[in-house]
């Protein structure tokens, strides 16, 4: 027996009952861009037409989507193939790593540290403290801000001067943007660790290294060699519980770097969404009994969601749905696979944030039978039930559904 996780990053399927509560009354990721498809404000030339996500209807995603109240077209699913429910959160905040070890059975309650939303942002202290120690000129930003426009904005003066971007969002994040070349990525790196250190007393969850490359505005480009330096989890999680009862835990994408390593016996670097579905294909060819495998599908937030990119979000998802056949065919006797996601970041909403949202729970392989697991109260309940499939101790938070 194995495990499978895939975490379409930024894929919630309806608000939450507490969503006004963040700004985020209405919010509906998947809902919305379906909508939008279905009236042709989906359509450029990356694709057209209503969306087209068969094989996700058919392990239950629609029948999801409706636990939800959301607004989805008719979607027909065809013979169902999976387990569906969506899952709220109980983590007080609408972020990555809140969103991540909750599924993992470490529910976030506390409130992390956030920056205000004022120019500058961040405290005059640390930010002295920041040049100080890492000897950097300056910085510029200094600012809430979207990661692709500031660079826009501020890449040429980075360049000219030195100074690292560094901005945050709704988010507990530190984030700094600098040039591959001309900064230099491994110093980008080490100022970012530095700034981890620094960051500590605010409680933020994560810096955020945002190198980027070209020469001028429209052609700046952020690449796939982002870091997060997250602080690490308070207290085991599954995949801490799975390392020490000697399984395999592989990492792919960003997971590593989400739990700041904690529980991570092999991290895999990815270059994008079908970079990441290859590898997991990969491990669903490989990876050793009793294992689990956890892979973060992070385009559909970084890319798309937080770009308000609706038709781009849409061609994602289709993308990854074509795939879905190739890894069911890959699987052994006894393996789970979930779907699911750690917030939402709907595309049709203002701003560029997060969106409080239920995530879609969808589980599926040989042996798993299919029908609903209706609203869970937590995402935890990813993780009891990964535990107790693979014959793991009962973990603190969440109740199976399997």
């Amino acid at each position: 027996m194995r495990a499978l996780i895939g975490v379409l990053d930024s894929f919630g399927i309806g608000a939450t009952p507490d969503a006004a509560r963040f700004g985020d009354a209405g919010a509906n990721t998947f809902g919305h861009i379906a909508k939008a498809c279905a009236e042709g404000r989906g359509d450029s030339d990356r694709r057209k037409g209503p969306l087209r996500v068969p094989n996700l209807l058919a392990l239950g995603l629609g029948l999801a989507a409706a636990e939800t109240d959301a607004c989805v077209p008719a979607m027909p699913h065809g013979p169902l193939q999976g387990r569906y429910g969506a899952a709220a959160e109980r983590s007080r905040g609408k972020d990555t790593p809140s969103g991540h070890w909750e599924m993992m059975g470490l529910p976030v309650d506390y409130d992390w540290g956030y920056f205000p939303a004022t120019v500058p942002t961040f405290p005059k202290e640390l930010i002295d403290a920041f040049i100080a120690q890492t000897g950097v000129p300056g910085i510029l930003g200094d600012c809430h801000a979207s990661g692709t426009i500031i660079i826009d904005q501020l890449g040429e003066e980075h360049i000219r001067t030195g100074k690292p971007i560094c901005y945050t969002s709704a988010d507990s994040v530190f984030q700094i943007a600098a040039h591959e070349t001309h900064f230099g990525l491994e110093r980008l790196y080490e100022v970012s660790r530095i700034a981890r250190k620094l960051v500590d007393p605010y409680n933020v969850g994560r810096v955020i290294a945002r190198p980027f490359v070209g020469e001028k505005p429209g052609e700046f480009r952020r690449t796939y060699n982002r870091h997060d330096y997250a602080m690490p989890p308070g207290a085991p999680t599954l995949l801490d519980i799975a390392q020490d009862h000697g399984r395999d835990v592989i990492g792919i994408g960003k997971i590593s770097d989400i739990f700041a390593g904690s529980g991570i016996t092999k991290s895999i670097k990815t270059e994008g969404n079908d970079d990441t579905f290859t590898r997991l294909i990969d491990c669903a060819k490989t990876a050793p009994d009793g294992s689990i495998t956890f892979a973060n599908f992070v385009d559909f937030d970084q890319s798309y969601g937080h770009r308000r990119d609706i038709s781009g979000y849409a061609k994602a998802l289709e993308d990854f749905d074509a795939q879905i056949p190739a890894l069911q065919a890959a699987l052994k006797p006894g393996d789970l696979v979930v779907f699911s996601a750690d917030h939402g970041c709907d595309p049709t909403m203002p701003g560029s944030d997060h969106t409080r949202e239920y995530i879609p729970v969808i589980a599926f392989g040989p042996g798993i039978a299919p029908g609903p697991v209706g609203k869970r109260g937590s995402f935890a309940d990813i993780g009891q039930s990964i535990a107790g499939h693979l014959g793991l101790p009962k973990l603190a938070h969440g109740t199976s559904f399997l």
